[in-house]
């Protein structure tokens, strides 16, 4: 039998620092459509659901063809949680007998590149690594932490990692960054209240595809992108 998987996209819709982001027309549609096109799309997804408090946000899920849960306003603000988000919605299904996952699938509707292949290639780790929870990451380039430094009191720079600042770019252990586009997990992470935990299985993107919507200038570069 399938396993019941259960893809969730939280589209608030508050942001300070791109306001409206998650209906914002990007290429002439929605921001948050490019994730659930990418979700319907997903052959291991059995479900998904649009979580939101925005009404505008919630037609333009519903005319993708997607359920939207409503989300109360007090787990919509600037400082709620997400997992505090992916409970409700799975509280809420399973109280009208219409959803028991064994895992869930979040997918922020911020990283529109991440195509319904990554969703099942994440969602297939999941399953053979014993249900140990899932991240995607991609991998540093010039922003190696190598390259990094802090300012110390004294107004000078001291390096993060220097042992390995004078290394050549190519002879740089490789480092990975969480990129946000996908998590997968299950019930357990659910009740322990944790997405993110420790010994996580990487998923691999391409950083090209590991786009980030926060700002204004990542918009017009996403915008751009996707008109080429």
């Amino acid at each position: 039998m399938k396993p019941e998987v259960l893809g969730i996209i939280p589209a608030r819709g508050g942001s300070k620092g791109v306001p409206l982001k998650n209906r914002r027309l990007v290429a002439g549609q929605p921001l948050i459509q490019y994730s659930i096109v990418a979700a319907l799309r997903s052959k291991r997804l059995t479900n998904v659901v649009v979580s939101t408090d925005d009404p505008a946000i919630g037609e333009i899920a519903r005319a993708c063809g997607v359920e939207v849960v409503e989300r109360p306003t007090q787990l919509a603000e600037d400082d709620s949680l997400v997992i505090d988000a992916v409970r409700h919605v799975v509280e809420t299904l399973v109280a009208n007998d219409r959803a028991k996952p064994q895992a869930i699938v979040l997918l922020q509707p911020t990283a529109p590149l991440r195509t319904s292949q990554d969703i099942d290639n994440a969602i297939g780790l999941f399953f053979d690594k014993g249900f140990n929870p899932v991240c995607s990451v991609s991998r540093c380039e010039d922003n190696h932490p190598a390259r990094m430094c802090r300012l110390h009191e004294t107004g000078v720079l001291v390096s993060l990692m220097p042992e390995l600042a004078s290394l050549r770019h190519q002879d740089l252990p490789p480092v990975y960054h969480r990129n946000g586009a996908l998590y997968v997990f299950g019930q357990r992470e659910l009740a322990a209240g944790h997405i993110i935990v420790p010994n996580m299985t990487p998923y691999v993107m391409d950083s090209q595809q590991s786009l980030n919507i926060d700002t204004e200038f990542d918009l017009l570069v996403l915008d751009r992108v996707l008109s080429l």
